[in-house]
């Protein structure tokens, strides 16, 4: 462990608030998680408590643990990046590409990627999953964000929990909704029988809130091209909570059982189209566009054909 060590000089203050001021590469949640973890000694003796207010002349010692070593490998896979600067980077993530190692994923994934570009990212967020806030689904593309820093990760994180990032899909789903715009509020959890899926299933019964706001796009015949914004960010959600009202994503592998549409897709079209969120230090807005794929704008070009041949 790496000690940090200092004095108070000033007037009283908390103890939590004091080491966020002078520790500026730490956040304040990630300071008071090593205080509760025994961390830190004041005058000489563990202390546990955040809120303990200090004197002038108490000493403080913060052991920082080491950084537990990642047995995962940088691998040099091409990245598309939208944004990125010394506290974030923002990615357009490519169909295929596993978000972080899992069974079966080992390597080949983003963080593999990410190792590679970003070498200092062990340790934030996790050691599986370093700087990754959210996750995309193995075959959705799209706009995906990973802090570079402690502190970006804590910021960023709290800015998905309190719904103030903004984060905006595009999905091509099969029929045609029968009204403009929709808000779709039922919770998700894990397939009681299949636990590769998600369902929906009630919070007494160990499900998590999920909202969904849609509107329409484009109507495409028996098809329909839809805007989602999430409020919340549930494994699969937008998936499960299209095929729950009848209408679900094109080339779903797993929640759809549509028919072959002539298009190769490779696999749900589905694409986190904007997202938008504030930055971690300066408080600016950020908003970043990610262009869809090839696949995407095929099959919408494919469906409009259709549907001007059929007029």
């Amino acid at each position: 462990m790496t000690p940090i060590n200092l004095q108070v000089q000033e007037k009283s203050t908390r103890l939590d608030l004091y080491l966020s001021q002078e520790l500026s590469d730490l956040s304040r949640s990630r300071i008071q998680q090593l205080i509760e973890q025994g961390h830190l000694q004041l005058n000489d003796q563990v202390c546990t408590s955040k809120k303990i207010s200090l004197k002038v002349g108490d000493r403080i010692t913060l052991q920082i643990p080491q950084v537990q070593p990642l047995e995962l490998e940088a691998e040099t896979i091409p990245l598309d990046i939208l944004y990125e600067d010394d506290q974030l980077l923002i990615l357009n993530k490519p169909a295929g590409l596993v978000v972080h190692p899992a069974p079966g994923h080992p390597n080949g994934t983003l963080v593999n990627a990410l190792l590679a570009h970003c070498p200092n990212l062990p340790g934030i967020g996790g050691v599986q999953r370093p700087g990754i806030v959210h996750r995309l689904d193995k075959d959705t593309t799209g706009a995906i964000a990973i802090a570079k820093t402690d502190v970006a990760y804590q910021h960023l994180q709290a800015q998905m929990q309190a719904k103030t990032a903004r984060r905006e899909y595009l999905g091509v789903v099969y029929g045609a909704p029968k009204t403009e715009t929709g808000i779709i509020d039922l919770p998700i959890g894990r397939h009681p029988q299949d636990r590769k899926k998600m369902a929906i299933i009630s919070i007494e019964q160990g499900g998590r809130a999920a909202i969904t706001h849609w509107h329409i796009q484009e109507r495409l015949g028996n098809y329909t091209l839809v805007h989602f914004q999430l409020e919340t960010g549930r494994t699969h959600q937008i998936r499960v909570h299209s095929a729950k009202i009848g209408h679900p994503i094109v080339g779903d592998p797993i929640y759809s059982s549509g028919h072959s549409i002539g298009v190769n897709l490779p696999g749900q079209a589905l694409h986190a189209w904007r997202l938008k969120l504030q930055h971690p230090l300066s408080g600016e807005p950020i908003q970043v566009t990610a262009t869809p794929p090839q696949s995407f704008t095929t099959l919408l070009e494919v469906l409009r054909r259709r549907l001007a041949f059929s007029s």
